[in-house]
């Protein structure tokens, strides 16, 4: 039987952007002898909006793509991002970090875990939060240079990151040809060619759709079913913009998430750029009124425009010789800043299951890469109908609609273990699954923040609370000697500067 499977020798991928780069340069640092070739058309253009990301893309750049930092920083010129600032539910607002687990970490002297004493506070019992909340981006070492940890993500602009991309791409070998299709030629086992605006027709073993929401291999030829997430999430646009950041404007470690009258606000901070988008539900409100309601609450915004989504996935993404990744195979809106750290997931595991399965398309991993792409976006919707289900914050007719009506969508376990353990992970990867993204700790940290309710009656000792503020000033000091990005873009210009 394993005789009879094709050996993958070349693969085509569609699309230039993030995912068409991310998954070329992934199949081909796994399989150096493979033959890649992404095809893109520069007059379909990029999104272009400023991005965030998660720790799943610094990992799957500098360990899995080995991506030298000095290239990296000079060219995509990012900022570090350790987590988000959310004004959003009860509280003023609350931190959500990428190093979350330190939230339900255990100390010596509380009977419990220290999340259990942040009904009133939450802010500053873990570092990560601390340097958020103080504005600054990693601890000082003692020679006074930052101090790198393995807990941060990346701001950066599309355009910069994505030509980064391509000369990484370019410099490993992959070839890139700057094409249209006119038509895609299948048969019953798939995608056999496509036939390009040049005349040539372009043919391949596998076919790797990253042409974004047109999903012209995955969606449009094969009519993969798509499963729209519209009972969870109800925002289907986005009005974008920014502006030159002002002399004295910090550049803070986070996205901020902002509550709106029919969705929410983010603010990603780069270097010389802040960059917003309000995301709305055009059910509730009008492109127009959301324009209006976005520049009174960012006035320095200049030029704006609507971009239209659709939340959701394709039922697989491996259909016969095509894997779709990235926007092609499904999407969500960027709450939590999820698209690339899902591009480099699928990425991943496209190359090592190739690589894994001697370059045969088997079924089985066909079957497995499937069950993959279901898990994560699935995951997705329900951590982020969380988000919608329990803010409390303002009582607009979007946020009513939000409270009654969102389907959790699989996260209904998740809420029932919550409301009879309190934010307790003990029982964690069984809760949510070992595939879930975001994990038991970045659950509890959200329903902490908009303060949901459970039933454990738990009221700590005058004691213990001593000593949670003790550890609360302990990693305030350490913050108040940490390092802003500004200070770090210094350190790491300086011509003495060394990466390690």
């Amino acid at each position: 039987m394993e005789s009879d499977l094709k050996r993958v020798q070349r693969v085509i991928v569609l699309g230039g952007g993030s995912a068409g780069f991310m998954a070329a340069l992934a199949l081909k640092k796994r399989m150096p002898d493979l033959s890649v070739t992404v095809i893109r058309s520069k007059d379909i253009g990029i999104i272009g909006v400023g991005e965030g990301s998660t720790t799943a893309l610094t990992g799957f750049l500098h360990q899995y793509l080995q991506v030298p930092p000095k290239q990296f920083y000079e060219m995509a010129v990012p900022t570090w991002k350790l987590g988000l600032k959310f004004v959003w539910g009860p509280r003023p607002h609350f931190f959500y970090s990428f190093d979350s687990v330190h939230l339900t970490a255990n100390y010596p002297d509380l009977r419990k875990p220290i999340s259990f004493y942040c009904d009133a506070d939450m802010e500053c019992v873990e570092p990560m939060t601390a340097l958020m909340a103080g504005g600054k981006v990693f601890e000082r070492a003692p020679n006074g240079a930052p101090k790198f940890n393995n807990s941060f993500a990346y701001h950066f602009e599309n355009e910069k990151f994505v030509s980064f991309l391509e000369t990484f791409a370019t410099n490993l070998g992959i070839n890139i040809v700057e094409d249209k299709v006119e038509q895609v030629l299948v048969n019953q086992s798939g995608v056999t060619g496509l036939s390009m605006a040049s005349g040539r027709t372009e043919t391949a073993d596998l076919f790797v759709d990253c042409s974004g929401f047109v999903s012209l291999l995955l969606g449009k030829t094969l009519q993969e079913p798509f499963i729209n997430f519209k009972g969870s999430l109800f925002c289907d646009r986005a009005v974008v913009g920014g502006w030159t950041r002002k002399p004295g404007e910090p550049i803070y470690p986070y996205t901020t998430c902002s509550t709106m009258d029919s969705g929410w606000l983010w603010q990603i901070e780069h270097e010389h750029r802040i960059n917003r988008g309000y995301v709305y539900c055009s059910s509730f409100i009008s492109d127009e009124q959301a324009e209006r309601e976005f520049r009174s609450k960012s006035p320095d915004v200049t030029q704006t425009r609507v971009v239209k989504f659709v939340s959701g996935r394709y039922e697989r993404n491996f259909v016969k010789n095509v894997v779709a990744i990235g926007n092609a195979s499904g999407f969500v809106e960027p709450l939590e800043a999820t698209a690339l750290g899902v591009i480099a997931t699928q990425s991943r595991v496209l190359a090592d299951s190739l690589a894994t399965a001697d370059r045969q398309i088997r079924p089985t991993h066909a079957r497995y890469i499937n069950y993959h792409h279901s898990a994560i976006w699935d995951a997705t919707r329900a951590f982020i109908a969380i988000h919608y289900k329990y803010n409390t914050r303002i009582d607009t007719p979007f946020w009513q609609e939000c409270r009654e009506k969102t389907d959790l969508a699989g996260a209904d376990d998740m809420m029932e273990y919550y409301r009879e353990n309190g934010p307790c992970s003990f029982w964690g990867p069984l809760v949510v699954g070992h595939e879930d993204p975001f994990g038991i700790n970045g659950y509890i940290t959200l329903l902490l923040g908009q303060r949901v309710g459970h039933r454990i009656n738990f009221t700590p000792t005058d004691q213990e609370m001593q000593k949670v503020s003790a550890i609360r000033q302990h990693y305030r000091q350490m913050a108040q000697q940490g390092l802003t990005a500004e200070q770090v873009l210094a350190a790491i210009r300086d011509p003495q500067w060394k990466w390690q």
